[in-house]
Order: structure tokens, then sequence, then C-alpha cells
């Protein structure tokens, strides 16, 4: 209540005054802390006395000074307040309060512990009806759930929830199946892909989805995200026909194998014409789609999802879905301070403190990297001093000072292991794209031989011409060789702090300064990159390796150097016209040796998350970016609380 808020305001204001310690002041002081005239003061007053807040004795006469006490501590009065803006689903102020009391921290360690119990499944009985509900925090911001303007994980896995495909991955994440589209074939150049939908799909505003709108989605993604991810997919399409209502033909520029996996993206989700062009741009804050829930609410930091019972693929268990959008209070927490709900994503929990939670080892991973730009003149033009960074950069220091569930060093997009009927073909991969131009091939790099440390870096190990340039305070002799004039500008998103400050430790100990630049996410693609020598990013390996590989080459190219650009656009043009799986990879085993050897792609490690979930929960099958699906979600109830009802 706003009472309470001027409370705080007047014991912040009176912080060295300690509770149960009278003084004096007068109304008019008092009245200038909360911005309110005397005769409001007064009313203030007299009722947070009434509350038993504090004790006030009035002296008459405007001027004289009155005898106050407070008695009700910041940290209950904070916690209280708190609570009753969570009730009132008002999640932003209540965290925005807490954050004002930064030094309050038995307040905030208080409103944890029973803001953790708010999350969770629970049933809420109508009469004999029963509705449930799973209400979660996610540690990030939503900024929009338009399928064309996503870029964090969090809003791609509310959109996967929102909107469909017209094909989509199977659970396994090894094939294509069936969604919007029943069926679908193309013809022998494979060029020309003609999609049959399914009839009777239902928008969540009630009118049936058609094929016109399938070519508004994929024209409107080009429109508006013309260099987003997977552009290089969407920006191949020549040309977009419907012959009826159910029959969708889209006929590509060249070849793409990867053209399907494409289609079973979010980006690809088909969004429907009339509300976009009446929406505008607020159609990400109220967006529709054809999937089992729709948006109902978006007050506040709090976006509600409601089973859209009309859903083409019969409706979900679940009543309703609570997504708290928490900005990095209650998400990714150490298992000291482990939430009391049910199902958590990327969670950092060890066996021994796991409990009775059950935990699924995600199949996708993130892998972090270092790219270099080398269109920017400085020492790491030369290839020999991107190999001194690789080997200041200890991977096994780095890992040590990570935190996360499961770490392991970098080797690969890839897993390492190769079977040995294709050590042959593996061994060629190369001659498929050099032309003798560009270099020859080394030879392949076992994981084995990966592991080798590179040859340290110092002046014995370059010429003069190659030194670059030492600081006049360094000191004399190898160590120097490291010591810039000018610092290595590294850039990379605001997510990444903590690795690039571990990076900068590990170079600075080599003698190679790092200054660090954060740039937004949707920013980060673009040119305002470029003027860093180093770029620090992570690319998710999951059933979409292959198209964010691709999209990845695709982004280097924009920093890398004619020969190598003309080289990844041969090899990029040989992984999408091979129609082999085996055979694709071993040509993107290609392309990542290439960069590695160049010293153009320098691998810092991969790590593997887990989603836990308690014993009650039913029906958990992870999908892209290894979040669950909500509509699969079910929950066995606590005997106990329902024989209490």
């Amino acid at each position: 209540m706003k009472i309470r808020r001027h409370y705080l305001a007047l014991r912040q204001h009176y912080a060295q005054i300690r509770d149960g310690e009278p003084f004096e002041a007068t109304t008019g002081e008092l009245s200038g802390v909360i911005d309110c005239t005397h005769r409001n003061m007064v009313m203030l007053l007299k009722r947070m006395q009434e509350e038993r807040w504090l004790t006030w004795e009035a002296k008459r006469g405007r001027g004289n000074r009155s005898t106050l006490c407070f008695l009700a501590s910041v940290e209950q009065t904070a916690l209280q307040e708190a609570q009753e803006l969570i009730e009132r689903s008002d999640l932003r102020a209540a965290l925005a309060l807490l954050q004002s009391l930064e030094e309050q921290g038995g307040a905030r360690e208080q409103f944890q512990q029973w803001l953790s119990g708010q999350f969770g499944f629970h049933s809420e009985r109508r009469g004999a009806a029963r509705s449930d509900i799973l209400r979660f925090p996610l540690a990030q911001t939503i900024y929009t759930l338009d399928p064309a303007a996503t870029h964090y994980a969090g809003e791609s896995h509310l959109v996967a929830q929102l909107f469909d495909g017209l094909v989509r991955m199977d659970v396994q994440g090894q094939g294509i199946i069936p969604h919007l589209a029943h069926a679908w074939d193309t013809d022998e150049t494979r060029t020309l892909w003609t999609f049959y939908l399914r009839k009777g799909v239902l928008f969540h505003h009630g009118r049936a989805m058609v094929a016109s709108d399938v070519k508004y989605s994929l024209e409107r993604l080009r429109k508006l995200a013309p260099n987003g991810l997977y552009s290089w997919a969407y920006g191949d399409i020549a040309d977009i026909e419907t012959p009826d209502e159910t029959t969708v033909r889209i006929r590509l520029a060249h070849r793409n194998e990867t053209f399907l996996s494409f289609l079973s993206t979010n980006r690809a989700s088909i969004v429907p014409q009339d509300v976009c062009e009446s929406s505008g741009d607020e159609f990400g804050l109220r967006p529709v789609g054809t999937g089992p829930f729709r948006l109902t609410g978006n007050e506040q930091g709090v976006w509600v999802l409601e089973a859209f019972g009309s859903y083409f693929q019969g409706r979900g268990f679940l009543d309703r879905v609570e997504v708290w959008t928490m900005d990095g209070e209650g998400g990714n927490q150490e298992a000291s301070r482990m939430p009391a709900f049910q199902v958590m994503h990327n969670v950092r929990m060890a066996d021994a403190a796991s409990g009775g939670w059950q935990q699924i080892r995600q199949s996708g991973m993130t892998c972090k990297f270092l790219t270099v730009n080398e269109l920017k003149d400085g020492p790491l033009r030369n290839p020999r001093f991107r190999a001194a960074l690789s080997a200041a950069i200890d991977r096994d220091a780095l890992l040590g000072l990570l935190s996360g569930d499961v770490l392991e060093r970098a080797e690969s997009f890839w897993p390492i292991e190769v079977e040995p009927a294709a050590s042959d073909d593996l061994g060629r991969r190369r001659a498929a794209y050099d032309t003798g131009q560009v270099g020859a091939s080394n030879g392949v790099a076992t994981p084995e031989q990966r592991r080798q440390p590179i040859e340290p870096y110092g002046s014995a190990s370059l010429s003069a011409a190659e030194m670059p340039i030492a600081s006049s305070q360094a000191p004399a002799g190898p160590a120097a060789a490291g010591d810039l004039r000018d610092k290595l500008r590294l850039a990379t998103i605001p997510q990444y702090a903590a690795d690039a400050s571990i990076i900068r430790q590990l170079c600075g100990q080599a003698g190679i300064d790092v200054d660090i630049q954060f740039l937004p996410a949707e920013l980060f693609k673009g040119e305002a990159r470029m003027s860093a020598d180093l770029l620090l990013f992570a690319v998710m390996l999951d059933e979409h390796r292959e198209l964010r590989l691709v999209d990845l080459y695709r982004s280097l190219q924009q920093h890398t150097l004619p020969d190598m650009r003309l080289w990844l656009d041969q090899a990029i043009e040989h992984v999408l016209a091979e129609p082999d799986p085996a055979r694709r990879r071993n040509l993107f085993l290609a392309i990542e040796e290439k960069l590695m050897d160049q010293g153009a792609l320098v691998l810092l490690y991969r790590k593997h998350l887990k989603t836990a979930f308690q014993p009650n929960v039913r029906g958990i099958a992870l999908e892209s970016l290894s979040w669950v699906r909500f509509r699969d979600l079910w929950f066995v109830p606590d005997m106990q609380e329902e024989q209490a009802r």
C-alpha cells in the first residue's frame, strides 16, 4: 500500500536513527521528505501510528518539534510491501523496491525465500473444476515475442509456445516431421519446395490459417530482419506462390539442404497477416499465433499464457503458465539457494545437493569462442601472434575460474569421435574446397594433437619485423613481446562479461593487454563490432547445429580477408549442396579446421547444462534450446494437499 512506501521513505531518510530510539522532528521536515502538505503529513502520521509502525507525540504550533519513534523495521516493512506488490502481479515494482534497499540484505533474502514458494505448480479449484497453473521465473527481460525480432533464449522459448512452423524437429532432434504442413515434396533440383497445409488450423484470434499467411510470414521476415538470424536461408527465397489456400510453393535461388531445418526454427513461425498489419510494431507485445498457448497478459514483467482450446494437435494439460521475468533476481541460482519450483532450466546442481530432484542432461550445449577481426591493422594480422594469444588463454586455468554444471575444453563444434570408416573421407574433405591459391591442407588434426600446447610466444620465436611494438614501461626480454602500446579491444555482449574478464586476466598474465567493449546482442552482428580486434561469442550446438554454424561462418565473413571470404563462400556452397548428413559434417569440420589452423577461430570451452524437475512432474521432453514444451507437462497432485482441500 502507498502509506507503507511513505513509511519506508521516512525510515530511509532517518536511517541513522535506530528502531525504538525517540527523536525530534517537525511535521514540515517530515512532509518535505515525502513531498506532501502539512495537513496530509499529520494524517499519515496518525495512520502510521494506528498501524503501530511508529509513535508520534505532536506539539502544537507550526514549527514546533514533535517526538517521533520508529517501531517497524525497514526489512519487515519492505518485505510486506514487496509481497503485496507480488500479489497484485506487480513484479517489477517489488524488485525495484528491494533494489532501492540494497543495503537491507535481510529483506532481500527473506523476500527471495518467500518468492520461491510462489513458483511451481499450483491448482485452483472453482467448484468441481480444477485449474492447473505453472509459474516460473525467467532471469532476463522479455523485449519482444515477434518471431522476426527475438534475440534471447527466453524469448525464443516463449515464441515456441505461441507459434508453429510448417515443419518441426522430432523429439530426438534427428529428423524433420510434419506440423502446419501435413506433407511436402521437392523437384529434382531441390530448389522448388511444395508444402500442403492442414485444414482448419486456427490462429488465436479465431481465423483459419491459409497459404497467404505462410507467404506473408516469410516475406515479412525478409523485410523486417534482412540481416537477422538465418537471413542467408530466407534471403535465398526467390519466389513464393500460393495456387490455393492449402498449397505453398517456395522456389530457392540456390540449392539448400538445410532449408527444411530452417523452416522448423522459431524464426520461421507462421503469423497472421491481418493481425500483423493492424498491430504494426506492437505485434511483439501482443503476439497471435497458432501455438498451444495464447498470450493473455503482459503486465509489470509477468507474461501470462493460457491454453489454446482449439489447438490443432489437442489441448495441453496445463491451463495457465505465468512467466515472471526476474532480471537476474531469480534464475540460474546455486543449489544452496535453489527455489522450490518443480521445473528448472540451466541449473548448477551438484549430485550431492540434488536431493529428490531428477535431472536430465540437455542434449544441446553452448560453445564459447574467439574470432579475429582480420580487417583491422595490428599484431593479430600475424598468425604467430594469434597462436601466442591462444596459448595465453590457458584452457585448464579458464575452466578452473569458470562455474557451471558441466564444463569441458572445446576441441571442436562437433563430437570429436570420428568413425574409422569415415577417416579417409575426413582426410580428403579440404580437397573439396582448396584450389591451391588459398593454401594447402596440413592434414587433419586429431583430438590428441589439438590438446598439445602451442609454442610459447616470445622474442626468440619472432623476427624483428614480426615483433609487435612494446610499451616503454614494459620489461625487456621475451615477456615484453606481448606488451602492446595499444590495447587489444575485445567486443562481446553484456551477458558474457564474466568470460571476457577471465580472458583479459589470462592474457594480462602473458603481457597481452586487453580492453573490453560491450555491445547489445542486436548490435553485435552489425558494424558496431568492426572496431574491435577480437570478438567473444557463443554458438548453441543443438539439433539446429548446421544452421547455427552456417550462420556463424557467414558472420565471420564480414571480418575476414578477401581470400578467406571467397574460400568460405565456396565451402558453404559445398555444405548446402551436399545431401548426405555424414558428408556435410565432414565439410563443416574442414571449415572449422581451416579457421583454427590460421588462428581466425579460437575455441575456448563447451558447457553442458541440465534440466531438473520434481518427481511429480510428468511429460518432460526437451525441445530446441533444451526447454520443455509446456503443452506436454502435467502434474501428479499432492494427495495430502488434495485431502486438505
